[in-house]
């Protein structure tokens, strides 16, 4: 089964479109590093390791190349690059929709997918149907996230 890294946001979009038990049903082993996960989610978000969420941890050269991430980029929050690296560690996709992490990825070589990507996996799998997945998408919105929202709605329509 491919491990797929995630940030914070992607399980903040999945949460607000009420979409969070659901993505634990895709075929993918989601991890966030442990240390997201403690200091970020586990106050407000504790159903997560309940759903399947599996948390990493940083091997000691990993965790080194972290903060390598965070001196060498400005805009990724700490977090954000234990993330990165930990995709590197796994060798394996993250999910975020976090720009500045999106970017610092691309430049390190890290496949970057987004919460776009899980909704259409969702459908994909017969998990959400498309009109869901569109009830959804109006969820995250009035939640305030920040998707580039035609091109959401565009991919959902030629699934």
């Amino acid at each position: 089964m491919q491990i797929l890294i995630s940030d914070a946001n992607v399980l903040i979009d999945m949460n607000a479109a009420g979409l969070l038990k659901m993505m634990f049903q895709l075929p993918y082993l989601f991890q966030v590093s442990d240390m997201l996960f403690v200091d970020e989610l586990s106050d407000h978000h504790p159903e997560l390791l309940e759903y399947g969420l599996e948390l990493a941890e940083l091997d000691s050269m990993h965790m080194l190349e972290a903060q390598e991430l965070v001196t060498r980029y400005a805009d990724p929050s700490r977090y954000d690059c234990f993330s990165l690296a930990l995709a590197k560690q796994q060798s394996c996709p993250l999910l975020s929709g976090d720009k500045a992490l999106r970017k610092a990825a691309s430049k390190e070589g890290v496949i970057v997918k987004g919460s776009i990507w899980v909704v259409n996996e969702l459908v994909k799998n017969g998990i959400l149907t498309k009109e869901e997945a569109r009830d959804a998408y109006r969820k995250m919105e009035a939640a305030g996230s920040r998707l580039p929202w035609d091109t959401a709605y565009h991919m959902l329509d030629d699934l």
